[in-house]
């Protein structure tokens, strides 16, 4: 076997290996979701082959770059959004590959080996939340609009952490609509893990009085 087959392999292999560890140990535990578990992968190792053959026919390395920063941005025509994060996996299965073939084909073992542990231990802490403290936020239909006064910011704090039962810490209002009497608000809080990623719509009717 020569030294580029050899070569081609190993890094086909450190590649593949290293999406599985990001996308099956790293992102899945924490969203469970298996929509873009097969686009991960797929991206990942397809690119990896396309990759090595522009750089084996002497290509320049900058069309293919330019190529896969189109695909990093490319959505799914379909009616769910991709959210941040997935867009974020998207973007690092993509890169992976075009960066370990390039290293690989210059024989850049040792930049290869610390490029690749970084990503993943730098995903793995991320995801672990070790040392950061992540918020999530609720879009809100509010219903008391005397209570968003600035004066009756704590008021209104109280309100909504006893109403919607969330440890609320900030109130963002986009928009008052006088004629309804309600209020457009987002509001900001402290979640205990990663896994609710994505906001959530809650109207929020005054309770009735007894």
């Amino acid at each position: 076997m020569s030294t580029d087959t050899t070569i081609f392999f190993a890094g086909a292999a450190l590649n593949l290996l290293v999406a599985i560890l990001i996308v099956r140990f790293i992102y899945y535990p924490v969203t469970q979701d298996k929509r873009f578990v097969f686009t991960f992968l797929a991206f990942n190792t397809v690119i990896y082959f396309v990759m090595d053959l522009l750089t084996s026919t002497e290509l320049s390395v900058g069309v293919g770059f330019g190529l896969f920063a189109i695909f990093s941005v490319l959505r799914y025509r379909t009616t769910d959004e991709i959210s941040i994060r997935e867009m974020t996996y998207l973007f690092i299965v993509i890169a992976l590959p075009v960066m370990n073939s390039v290293m690989i084909s210059d024989a850049h073992i040792i930049q290869l080996a610390f490029a690749n542990i970084v990503i993943v231990g730098l995903l793995f802490v991320l995801e672990k939340e070790w040392g950061f403290r992540f918020a999530g936020s609720k879009s809100i239909i509010y219903d008391r609009v005397e209570l968003i006064a600035p004066e009756k910011h704590d008021a209104l704090i109280d309100d909504l952490r006893r109403r919607t039962g969330l440890p609320v810490e900030q109130v963002e209002i986009r928009k008052i609509n006088f004629l309804n009497d309600t209020a457009d608000i987002i509001v900001y809080f402290e979640r205990p893990d990663a896994d609710e990623s994505k906001e959530t719509t809650t109207l929020v009717k005054q309770a009735a009085h007894s």
